[in-house]
């Protein structure tokens, strides 16, 4: 795709006009194949004819995480005999969201992906590093292989992890990019210092971030970031996304924030009062996917907090761009790339039958990133090594295992019931440095 026939290289007044077109098909599409939206529409006297555009969402209520995970299979908009590949979300309430589909919208996540990946540079010819799983149901590993694979572009599937395979396939294949969770990183620098890889001397010029920001509001590097930076002179490219909005937002070379691709979503950011606010002003990041099949989203809350910003970039792009995340709504976690809320976290703990009690501990690592403990006392001492089990019980329920410890009941009941709450407290926030005894009750 060129500049010439990119909508994102078009005027602003065309990407609202486009937005508008794109907004009323998928509203009307909604209104002929969703059960869920459906009785939305009925139970608040909307009239989808009445929807013309971007403007208009404001009369129409808004779906949340909960929504999704109560009414599953009212989101589906097509027969299951049209269902070409299932994607499932870890879930908040206990049971996880999955997402059918098509072979329509596996071509729409290539398409967004060929776009990010042209937004931080990559160009046909170039050899991509997948450093992310392609299995467990998980949609962004997918998205990025048939993304790279219609930018023209090649790929390396080494899954995550294992720093040794993956200096050993840097050093066989030579690409020039990688695509994984920035802190791992921090991880490839470490073992290739301590075996005596010439990392800063190789083939790779580019890291690709996913699940973890690199900057700070200001758009220059946060503790990871300059961590990185610091020790390995590569190009960083920071890109949020998520399976909900089957997209990505990605900067370009100058970092100023994530660019929208207009033709696929379009966003607004909501604050307290659950209305608009300003372009520039922080808030709520809520979406409506466009051309998507299977299970399209009208005005989903993410949870995510950022602000718009509507200037043109230098790059020549004119659709508004997102500013890096500033923070999390309802205790949200980033924990390895992967989001999790605590009561995912709880729901694991509270199925598992050696474990008496527990509290979770949340801080921020040298890094600025996540670090997460679970303190955990045990009824009894299973037959498997407790620790091991408990963290495969995370890493099958989650994909991810925070830090566990092993501590006595009475450490539980003292943390968990302190003398003035009336509730057990469960989950401690610590990540605020102005307020380090911050507490949540139970969630």
């Amino acid at each position: 795709m060129t500049e010439k026939n990119d909508i994102e290289f078009s005027s602003v007044e065309r990407i609202r006009d486009c937005q508008d077109s794109l907004l009323t098909k998928a509203v009307r599409y909604l209104a002929d194949n969703s059960a869920y939206y459906r009785r939305v529409f009925s139970s608040y006297n909307i009239n989808p004819e009445k929807i013309r555009g971007v403007d208009d969402l404001i009369k129409i209520p808004f779906t949340e995480k909960r929504d999704l995970q109560l009414y599953n299979d009212d989101f589906l908009c097509v027969p299951r005999r049209r269902i070409v590949d299932y994607i499932t979300t870890s879930g908040t309430l206990g049971e996880p969201v999955t997402f059918g589909c098509t072979d329509a919208d596996l071509e729409r996540l290539a398409y967004n992906e060929m776009k990010s990946f042209a937004c931080a540079g990559v160009v046909p010819g170039d050899v991509v590093q997948l450093m992310t799983t392609l299995d467990k149901r998980f949609m962004a590993g997918m998205a990025y292989f048939l993304g790279i694979r219609k930018l023209g572009a090649s790929v390396i599937r080494v899954g995550n992890g294992i720093p040794e395979l993956q200096w050993d396939t840097i050093n066989r294949l030579h690409p020039d990019t990688i695509m994984c969770v920035p802190s791992f990183i921090l991880r490839l620098i470490s073992y290739a210092e301590e075996n005596g890889i010439d990392y800063r001397n190789s083939s790779i010029r580019r890291i690709i971030g996913i699940g973890e920001g690199l900057r700070n509001p200001d758009f220059s590097l946060n503790l990871l970031g300059k961590s990185i930076k610091n020790k390995w002179d590569v190009d960083l490219f920071a890109t949020y996304s998520s399976t909900e909005m089957g997209a990505t937002f990605s900067e370009c070379e100058y970092g100023c924030g994530g660019h929208l691709h207009p033709e696929l979503l379009v966003v607004e950011i909501i604050g307290n009062d659950n209305l608009p606010v300003p372009d520039g002003e922080y808030g709520e990041v809520v979406i409506t996917t466009l051309g998507v099949e299977g299970m399209p989203l009208l005005r989903f809350r993410t949870g995510d907090i950022a602000a718009k910003i509507v200037t043109p970039c230098r790059c020549g792009r004119n659709s508004l761009r997102l500013t890096p995340l500033l923070g999390r709504k309802n205790n949200m976690i980033k924990l390895k790339g992967t989001t999790i809320y605590p009561p995912a976290i709880n729901d694991v703990l509270d199925n598992t039958p050696y474990v008496y009690g527990y509290y979770v501990v949340v801080t921020l690592s040298e890094a600025g990133t996540d670090d997460v403990t679970v303190k955990v006392s045990l009824k009894y001492t299973p037959e498997s090594d407790a620790v091991k089990d408990l963290k495969d019980r995370f890493r099958s329920r989650l994909r991810v295992a925070p830090a566990v410890q092993i501590c006595t009941k009475e450490d539980i009941n003292s943390r968990c019931f302190p003398p003035k709450s009336r509730k057990p407290v469960k989950f401690f926030d610590l990540r605020d440095k102005d307020n380090q005894q911050k507490l949540y009750g139970e969630i």
